[in-house]
C-alpha cells in the first residue's frame, strides 16, 4: 500500500483535514524562505492536537545537527526530512530518526542509494514549486523504498502507481493558495492513491 504524506502544514485545520482524509504523514517546513515555513512553536501547537499514529515530519533545509535534533524534540516530530547534501559528520550527529531527500538531476542520482529516501525534482528552492520529476527515469528501477515527490496532484498521482513506490509526497498540488490546502483536493489525491493501489494489487 502506497503511503501519503502531505507536506507543507501550516495549521490545525488543515492538519486535521488530511488525516481525515486518510493522510499516513504531515511534514512541517522549518525552511524559513518557504512559503510554508513554520515556527516550532506553531509547529507543536499542531502536533499536541494530532490523533495517535500519525507520522509527523520535520523538513530542514542548511542547518546544523544541533537544530534538527532540538527542533525534533521540542515539536515531538518523528522523522527528520534532510532536503539538502549534507555531510557524513552531519548525519552522525543527529539524534533522530531521518530520509535523505535526493534533489534528482537524472535517473542515476536516483539509483545512488538501496535506502529508503525521498526523491524530488531538483529546483533552487527546494522543493514546493510543483516540477515533475520525469516518469520514465523510473522504468526498471526498484521503487519499493522510494518516497517520491515534485510536481504530483489529482490528474497525475494514479498514473505513477505502475512503479510500486514505497509513498508519495504532496504539497502544491493539494493547495488552494501556498501554504492553504484544499480539503477537495486532498482528499481527491488520497483517493486517487488507493485507486491506485487496488487497481496495481488486482493485476
Amino acid at each position: 500500500m502506497t503511503r501519503v504524506k502531505i507536506c507543507g502544514i501550516t495549521n490545525l485545520e488543515d492538519a486535521l483535514v488530511s488525516i481525515e482524509a486518510g493522510a499516513d504523514a504531515l511534514g512541517f517546513v522549518f525552511y524559513k524562505k518557504s512559503p510554508r515555513f513554520v515556527t516550532p512553536a506553531v509547529a507543536k501547537e499542531i502536533v499536541d492536537k494530532l490523533p495517535p499514529f500519525v507520522e509527523r515530519v520535520g523538513l530542514f533545509v542548511n542547518c546544523d545537527a544541533d537544530e534538527v535534533n532540538q527542533t525534533m524534540r521540542a515539536c515531538n516530530l518523528s522523522l527528520a526530512q534532510i532536503h539538502f547534501d549534507a555531510t557524513d559528520e552531519f548525519y552522525e550527529a543527529l539524534e533522530v530518526k531521518y530520509i535523505r531527500v535526493i534533489r534528482a538531476k537524472s535517473k542515476e542520482d536516483i539509483l545512488n542509494s538501496s535506502d529508503y529516501r525521498l526523491v524530488d525534482a531538483f529546483v533552487e528552492s527546494y522543493g514546493g514549486e510543483g516540477k515533475r520529476i520525469n516518469p520514465s527515469w523510473f522504468e526498471g528501477v526498484d521503487c519499493s523504498k522510494i518516497i517520491l515527490a515534485g510536481g504530483l496532484d489529482v490528474p497525475n498521482v494514479a498514473n505513477m502507481s505502475q512503479f510500486g513506490f514505497y509513498g508519495v509526497d504532496v504539497s502544491s498540488g493539494v493547495e488552494k493558495t501556498k501554504g492553504k490546502k484544499d480539503r477537495i483536493k486532498v482528499s481527491n489525491f488520497i483517493k486517487e492513491v488507493n485507486h491506485g493501489n487496488i487497481s496495481k494489487s488486482s493485476q
